[in-house]
Formats: C-alpha cells, structure tokens, sequence
C-alpha cells in the first residue's frame, strides 16, 4: 500500500493531546500573530517550539518551592566559598580576587545544574558578578582592604564586556541571520523537496531521507528550529501509519537525532562546537578553520547517521513497503530570494575555503550581515528576533573563561594540580563520559561552558602526554562530542521533547535508541580524533 501525504504551506495539524507537552499539536495555525518575538517564529512548525518553551516555563513554575530551595543553596555556596579562608583551597599564592572567582564559578556550576532560574539568565549573573565583584571597575566596598598587588589581579571590565562582542558571537549572528533569510525566502522548504526527492517512496529510504535531510538543515540552522520544522513535514505520515506499526516510531525518532548529530558537522550547527572552537584557536593558539571542522566532522556525522539508519531499522521496522511524500511550497523568484540564494552559498563556500582564501570564518559571517541588512532582506523586525538568549549563555561562559585567565587563577590552578602526573587516557575518557552524562540532564551549552575552560587549563598542562591520543583538540572538541550526542531521555534536548510530543515515541524506546547511539558515538568519535590528531591533521 502507498501511503501519500501532502504537506503544503504551513502547518496542518488535528488536536492532540500526548507526550509532555499538553496539546503542543494542538496550537493554532496563527500562533505567531499573538506571541511574542522569537526568531523561530519564521520557521515552519514554530508553533511546536513555542509550546516546548511554555511547557519548561509552566514546568519551572510548578516547581516553584524547590526552585527556591535550589537557588538558596547555590547562592549559599557561592558565599560560603567566598568568605573561607584562603589556605583552605591548598593553591598557592591565592588572592581575594581569585577566591571570588572561583565562588563565582561554583555559583554557575550549580545554577546550571539545578537550572532554577533558565540557564541563559545564569550567565547574565555570572557576567554581573565578575564586572562588580572582580573587574577592575568593581563597587568600591568590593575594592577596600585590597593591597595594589592584589587589586592588580582584577580582570579588565572591558575583556568581559568584549566576550558580547566576541567573533565566535559574530559568527552565531551571521548563521542565524542565514536562516531567517532562507526561511523568509523559501529556501528552506525548496531544499527540503528537492534533497528529500531522491530518497524515493521505499519506506526505508524514506527514514534515511528524513535521517539526512535533518542533519543537513541541522549544519546551519538551530537544532530546535530544524526539529520542528522537519516534525511539520513529518507529522501528516505518522497519522496515517498503521497504529499497530512500529515503522512510525522510526520515524519520529531520526527527527531528533539527526538535528542533534547533524549539528556536529560545523563550528556554527550548535554552541559547543563553537566554544571548543574558540579555547583550541584563543586559548590554546591552534589553527582550526571552518572548513578544516567540516573537513573531519562530516563523514563522522554521515557514518553515525547511517549506523543510526540501521539502528532504527532493526529496533522498528516497518510494516508498510512505500510512503509517497509531496512537500509543496512556493519557490520565490524575486530580486530579494535570488540575492538570498546566492548569498547563502556565497557564504558557505568562503566558510568552506576560509583556510585558502585567508579569510576568518567569523568575519566570513559579516558578510550576509552586511548583504542581507543592506538590501533589506533582514528588517529591524528580524534582528528583534534573533535567540539572543543562546548569545547572552556563550558569552557568560566566554566571560568566566576570562576571568580565569586574565586574574592568573588559571597559572595557579596549573601549578596547584599536578596534571602532568594523571593519565591522558583517563582525562580524555572521563572528560568524555561526564560531558556526555551532564549533557544529558542539563543543557548542552551550559556543559560547554563549564568543562571546556577546565579541560583547555588541563589540556595545556597536559600537551606532550596528551600527543599520542590526539593532542589537546581530542579533549575539547570531545566535549563538543558528547554534548551533541547526549539524547537519552525527552529533556535531554529540545528536538527530543518535540519528538516525545508528537505521542510516537515512548520514553524507553527514546532511552534505548540514545544510550546505543551515544555509547557507538563517543567510542567512534574519540578513535577519529585520536587518529587525525596523533598525526598532525587537527
């Protein structure tokens, strides 16, 4: 029997009501007329993402009592460690500075594992402790009792205000600002036809379409974006399987999981990626281009796609031979989608090129900037909505990296933690295996930005031991690996929980599918960095 759908325009969608978000199906067709400004309002199937936000909010809001007791416990650790005697610590030479810093750091720590309040407002307050507890233009009561030596310690206001300004965030602007241009001009759902086409109507290959096609928008849109909008096209096959077939759960599940594998392939796809990115270029003074990631990055991604093909195939296979898919939707012809077609592959072949061209990939991204404000294709409007939330994190992070840097508490750490004397092999594995257990109950972004500056301190220690493994770039874009592969469980990523909304999927199924997944990833994804980097190519 074959099964044809058409999915035009928007979204069409019959109420219901399963998975952990109430009636997220169930949203209006013209939800993006009454909310607030998002930048994925533009995309197809905004409406899901927005009730996966309200579902956190409400979700945080049920937990109100216990979101109180949490932060009273992390804001008492911060002044716990704050006020104890320095020689308690056992780091030589510690400052008040530095003591402050390393409260501060606990504080983040521990607010971005409770989560009581969204983790893009922890690192707003992270900013604003180290600007006016421990930056050189700090509140004056924060400054007396201070020796010159010490208040020399002080970072530079102006180094963690630049982290807002900082080329890794320029280069998220231009991504984001790539996508809201394909979507406003139809790129998007023209790719999507034209990439899905191929596949066929052979139900298998359909499932590898979906795998691919997700991974594909994953590289340069968000994650949360490219789940939903893939679910819209998605959706209308899943209601018309068999309810007894398992073929659908499939389905369901390549969404997530090739958003969340997908987005490994470049330095823009999710914001680990970037903070790796950033520690191994600035920090560590290594040369790794955009395309030089893409280079090794993406047969990585295409292998552990294929495996995870084979995976759902075995775990759910289909009852059903064929499903004929038709996803229509205006291919724009004016002078503005042209100059967005264009633009769009102009910037990704000079992203791909940065190393022979000599062009930064972060200045690369100014230049749709540029094109796309200039013409007029990106409004005000559009700018408004940019997730400047994913920013406001990667730069409270960038901060923190900072601060351990420019206040000397890094050197003291070094020379306080006999790293030399620990086995590389056990720092690479268990950095690995943390990353990816954090990831998976807290947000991604938040365990980049907590373990990648340890790791870069550890790492720099560590550089001759850690050669033969690959060198420093196997520990931090390992992190970068286990947070994208962390997807056990419904919270684990947004693409999961909108996955486990459509009422497809069950929990266990979810887990199943994602420890293998991971377990495969990592043991995979350690072994290329390994090679490429013991010899000489990362």
């Amino acid at each position: 029997m074959i099964y044809s759908i058409t999915v035009i325009g928007k979204v069409y969608y019959k109420p219901q009501s399963r998975g952990i978000i109430a009636d997220i199906f169930a949203a209006p067709k013209n939800t993006h007329k009454t909310s607030k400004g998002i930048m994925f309002k533009l995309f197809q199937g905004f409406h899901l993402v927005e009730s996966y936000h309200q579902w956190k909010k409400n979700h945080r809001e049920d937990k109100k009592v216990s979101r109180m007791i949490k932060l009273a416990i992390a804001i008492l650790v911060l002044v716990v460690l704050w006020a104890l005697p320095s020689d308690i610590f056992g780091i030589a030479g510690l400052t008040p500075i530095q003591q402050r810093v390393i409260a501060i750091f606990a504080f983040a720590i521990l607010m971005w594992v409770f989560e009581a309040i969204p983790a893009w407002t922890t690192s707003m307050a992270v900013v604003g402790l180290l600007l006016f507890c421990t930056s050189n233009s700090s509140l004056w009561f924060f400054e007396s009792g201070l020796t010159e030596a010490e208040l020399a310690a002080q970072t530079s206001y102006k180094s963690i205000m630049h982290c807002f300004a900082d080329p890794i965030i320029m280069l998220f602007i231009g991504g984001f600002l790539l996508a809201v241009a394909a979507t406003k001009s139809g790129l998007d759902v023209t790719l999507a036809r034209v990439l899905l086409k191929p596949f066929g109507k052979q139900s298998r290959f359909v499932l590898l379409g979906f795998l691919m096609v997700t991974a594909v928008f994953s590289m340069f849109l968000s994650n949360t974006a490219t789940a939903a909008m893939m679910l819209t096209f998605l959706t209308p096959v899943l209601r018309s399987l068999p309810a007894d077939g398992k073929g659908k759960v499939a389905l369901a599940l390549s969404i997530p999981i090739a958003a969340n594998i997908g987005g490994m392939a470049t330095p823009i796809g999710t914001p680990p990626n970037a903070i790796a990115l950033k520690y191994l270029n600035e920090t560590l003074g290594m040369n790794v281009g955009f395309g030089q990631w893409v280079s090794f990055m993406l047969p990585y991604v295409i292998v552990i796609l294929i495996i995870s093909w084979i995976l759902l195939l075995k775990m759910f296979p289909f009852k059903q031979k064929t499903i004929e898919l038709k996803i229509e939707g205006e291919t724009k012809k004016d002078w503005r989608s042209i100059v967005t077609y264009i633009t769009f592959a102009v910037t990704i072949l000079m992203w791909m090129l940065d190393k022979v061209t000599g062009v930064n990939s972060n200045v690369v991204a100014m230049f749709p900037v540029v094109i796309f404000c200039v013409t007029g294709i990106i409004t005000k409007r559009d700018l408004e909505e940019i997730n400047w939330s994913v920013l406001w994190m990667v730069a409270g992070g960038f901060a923190l990296g900072d601060a351990l840097q420019s206040t000397g508490l890094a050197q003291n750490l070094i020379a306080a933690i006999p790293f030399d004397s620990w086995s590389p092999a056990v720092v690479i594995i268990g950095s690995g295996l943390i990353c990816y257990l954090m990831a998976n109950f807290i947000s991604h972004t938040a365990t980049a930005n907590l373990l990648v500056p340890i790791l870069a301190l550890a790492g720099g220690a560590m550089k001759d031991l850690l050669g033969p493994l690959g060198g420093v770039s196997t520990l931090l874009i390992g992190v970068a690996l286990g947070s994208s592969l962390a997807m056990i469980l419904p919270i684990s990523t947004p693409p999961n929980a909108i996955a486990h909304a459509t009422g497809m999927i069950e929990q266990k199924d979810m887990v199943k599918t994602g420890v293998i997944m991971g377990v495969v990833g990592l043991v995979l994804g350690y072994t290329m960095l390994m090679i490429l980097g013991s010899n000489g190519m990362i």
